[in-house]
């Protein structure tokens, strides 16, 4: 089974940018979709990025256009790349194996432990 380590969150001024990775060990992204979810404080996990075979991917709309997801499978790294943040992206960013081509947190079933991403304004 697949062991999922986010990196890469911090503290960032509104309008910065940060690069989420996500690295697995114990089997190849080849075989899962891959996903970014975040949840902020009181609210439900969300989905933002999913991408499946390196090819097909899907954003929220509250990202698309300043998240960026891709992965190295040499790496075996996934990556987010995050720009023109605001201070609603701040929440706990998570990555997650998966199946199917989907932002629903529950077709996903292996999951990180996070990586609180902080923006002020």
């Amino acid at each position: 089974q697949v062991h999922l380590v986010e990196s890469g969150g911090d503290s960032v001024q509104s309008g910065g940018s940060l690069r989420l990775s996500c690295t697995a060990s114990g089997a190849t992204y080849s075989g899962y979709c891959m996903g970014w979810f975040r949840q902020a404080l009181g609210k439900e996990r969300e989905g933002i990025a999913t991408i499946c075979s390196a090819v097909r991917l899907a954003y929220a709309d509250s990202v698309k256009g300043r998240f960026t997801i891709s992965q190295d499978n040499a790496k075996n790294t996934l990556y987010l790349q995050m720009n023109s943040l605001k201070p609603e992206d701040t929440a706990m960013y998570y990555c997650a194996a998966g199946t199917y081509l989907s932002l629903a947190p529950s077709f996903f079933a292996t999951w990180g432990q996070g990586t609180q991403v902080t923006v002020s304004s």
